[in-house]
């Protein structure tokens, strides 16, 4: 099993950032990749569809809004993984004013290597990240 992480210092609040990405159908708030985030299951699933017109369908497995993170895992993707589950947490920052954002995951690679499909999700993760300040900062 692989895993990869991507961490961010913002210039937020942790609450102010929690609020923006801590729903589980809010990427599309601060995430231009992903325009479209439709719910089903009670809002337990939500089924992404990427600019490129990709479709991911993802399960919400874990919620803690008091921790200020949840985890999810990937039903449906075109990633040549297996067993994935990620986790977005929200701590304060190393400034007091600010928050820090970690977005990881665990995976297995499927077809692929190792150092591949972790370099595949620790470019999405910072990349997302990087829109998250961009939401945040204008």
């Amino acid at each position: 099993m692989a895993t990869t992480t991507a961490t961010i210092e913002l210039p937020a609040p942790a609450d102010r950032v929690w609020q923006l990405i801590g729903g589980f159908g809010s990427l599309p708030d601060w995430l231009p990749y992903i325009p479209t985030s439709e719910a089903s299951e009670g809002g337990r699933v939500r089924t992404l569809t990427n600019e490129d017109g990709g479709v991911i369908v993802e399960r919400l497995e874990a919620f803690d809004d008091a921790a200020r993170t949840y985890s999810y895992s990937i039903l449906q993707a075109p990633f040549p993984v297996t067993g994935y589950l990620s986790t977005i947490a929200v701590h304060a920052g190393k400034d007091p004013a600010g928050a820090r954002v970690e977005w990881s995951g665990t995976f297995t690679p499927d077809g692929i290597g190792e150092a591949e499909a972790t370099g595949l999700f620790r470019g999405i993760y910072a990349d997302g990240l990087a829109a998250l300040k961009q939401s945040l900062t204008g």
